[in-house]
This record gives structure tokens, C-alpha cells and sequence, in this order.
């Protein structure tokens, strides 16, 4: 049962932070002028790229630590501020402004030719947020078989992220502007409150090592 309780904390933590349906309205502004088919070809090269970008922080964002001297404990309680900032934002719907004028950059810059890697890829779907809360998820599932779950759980939410961006157009038409925020503000509550739970862990590894 723990395992998974782990498992699905892991879960819920990469899909809110990640925040799928809030970047289906930014997907849509980024290929306006798209057809149906360059849309899907923007959507798999964004899910392929941010997918490698995440699996790559799993495998490897202990050594990164380790690299830097970085302790896990002292990372878990700076990932869990960063989450927390990330709740803050999507409660008081700062998040979104951010992301657009991110957006706005991407499309009105010539040097930005590829949508799909910047900023859709990285920052909107592997962000600071998402990375930090793979490296921290990385640490609770070591060993082979946790890091293999974990890869699982990250190719899962960028599946659901895939889909999302497949549908955007009838997921906006469908929640709204009062659904998106409502959705959004709910996701950030249940992000802050597992933020607050990385920042206990890490406090507590901290004082009792």
C-alpha cells in the first residue's frame, strides 16, 4: 500500500505541475495558424523532447547533486519552495499571465523557429517546476525498479500532455474561462499541499542528519 501511495504522489505531483489542461490554451496560441496535421507534428516533437529532458533528471539528478556537493534533503526543501511558488501562481492565476508572455516572445521573435522545442517543450511542459520535482521524486524511488516506475509515471504524464494538446481545441471550447481557473486554483491547492510535505520531509532529513 505505501508503494502505492508513493507511486501515485509521484503521479499527481508531475501531472500538477505540469498542468496539462492550463497549457492547452497556450498550445493552441503557439501553432495559431496551424493546420490540424503541423499541430500534431508540434505536439509529438514537444512530448518527445520534454520526455527526454525529464528521464534525463531521473537518471541522472542525483549525480547532478552529488556534482555540486547538493545534499537530497537540502534539494527536497528548495523543490518544495519552488513547487510552493509554482501553487502560489496557479492559486492567484499568475502562473498563466507568465506563460502567455513567454508565448507572446516565441511568436513574435524571428530567432524562434522551433516552436515545439522553445518555449513548449522547455520551459512550458519541463520547467524549473517539473524538473525539481523529478529530481526530488527520483530520490523516494531509487533502485532499479523505482527509477523504472518513475520513467513510467513521467512517459504517462506526458502522454496525458499529448493528448491534451490532440484536443485542445475542444478542451477550451469545453471548460471555458470559469473552468479553466477553477481547475487551475484546484490543482495549485493540491500542489501546495504536497510542496509542504517535500519541505517537512527535507527539514526533517536535515536536522536529524
Amino acid at each position: 500500500m505505501q508503494h502505492f501511495d508513493t507511486l501515485l504522489n509521484a503521479f499527481v505531483t508531475l501531472l500538477v505541475t505540469v498542468d496539462p489542461p492550463g497549457l492547452a490554451p497556450l498550445f493552441l496560441a503557439l501553432t495559431a495558424g496551424m493546420n490540424r496535421g503541423e499541430r500534431k507534428q508540434v505536439a509529438v516533437r514537444a512530448s518527445l523532447i520534454s520526455l527526454a529532458t525529464l528521464i534525463l533528471f531521473a537518471l541522472a539528478g542525483n549525480f547532478i547533486l552529488t556534482m555540486f556537493g547538493i545534499t537530497l534533503p537540502a534539494f527536497r526543501v528548495a523543490g518544495g519552495l519552488l513547487l510552493f511558488f509554482i501553487a502560489f501562481e496557479m492559486i492567484f492565476e499568475r502562473r498563466q499571465e507568465r506563460h502567455e508572455k513567454s508565448a507572446e516572445r516565441a511568436i513574435t521573435s524571428d530567432m524562434i523557429r522551433n516552436t515545439a522545442a522553445f518555449p513548449l517543450a522547455i520551459p512550458l511542459i519541463a520547467g524549473p517546476g517539473a524538473i525539481s520535482a523529478t529530481v526530488l521524486l527520483s530520490g523516494s524511488l531509487s533502485g532499479l525498479a523505482g527509477r523504472t516506475a518513475l520513467m513510467a509515471i513521467i512517459a504517462l504524464v506526458i502522454a496525458i500532455t499529448y493528448l491534451v494538446f490532440f484536443l485542445a481545441e475542444r478542451i477550451d471550447r469545453f471548460l471555458g474561462e470559469t473552468g479553466r481557473t477553477i481547475l487551475t486554483r484546484l490543482l495549485g491547492v493540491i500542489l501546495a499541499a504536497l510542496a509542504v510535505q517535500f519541505v517537512s520531509d527535507g527539514a526533517k532529513a536535515l536536522v536529524s542528519g
